[in-house]
């Protein structure tokens, strides 16, 4: 092989070699970009974050209700406290969900969380929620899950949602093996 067939076989490997580091990290990049942005926009009934409700409250009224559910590899019982709660848009409200953690173990979980319809989802604002942080349940342990919330007024000025009069917020739980396993770990010793 001559020199210059050499040259170019090694600019084609190394080429292709970032190629696929690249396609690697966008991989990896793919998840938290894709939950960037539908905080963002809304997408997919994301809920949007809040610091305090808008203050304006329209004579508009929306019933919200709650779902909840598990993950197949979750062992704990998750319900909402309440089915629905009817208020007007812009008053800030506050809705409870229960975990019961039955296993003889703690457990570590995440939630996720959607609103339905879609279109609604960027008009859902939370003020505080459990499904910002890891929830510890230690073996028989029942939690109280507080949801602070409004639906924003902006809702009112957006034509495709004048026919909303209903919007569903749902969460499943998830287990985190890892934090899971170190914590079990972490009180065996």
């Amino acid at each position: 092989m001559t020199a210059v067939a050499a040259n170019k076989n090694t600019r084609v490997a190394m080429l292709v070699g970032l190629v696929v580091a690249g396609m690697i990290g966008l991989a990896y990049a793919a998840v938290p970009l894709y939950n960037l942005f539908c905080k963002v926009t809304g997408y997919g009934g994301t809920t949007q974050v809040a610091e305090v409700a808008s203050g304006a409250v329209l004579d508009r009224e929306m019933d919200v209700r709650f779902n909840a559910s598990v993950h197949r590899d979750m062992p704990w019982d998750f319900k909402p406290v309440q089915v629905h709660q009817k208020l007007k848009i812009g008053e800030q409200a506050i809705a409870h969900y229960e975990a019961y953690n039955p296993t003889n173990k703690p457990i570590v979980g995440t939630a996720t969380y959607n609103v339905t319809p879609h279109k609604a989802g960027e008009y859902f604002a939370k003020i505080d929620c459990f499904c910002f942080t890891e929830q510890v349940l230690e073996p028989g342990e029942r939690v109280d899950m507080p949801v602070v919330y409004f639906i924003d007024p902006l809702i009112a000025e957006d034509p495709n949602l004048d026919d909303v009069s209903e919007v569903t917020l749902s969460y499943t739980f998830f287990v985190m093996e890892d934090e899971t396993a170190r914590v079990q770990a972490e009180q065996s010793r």
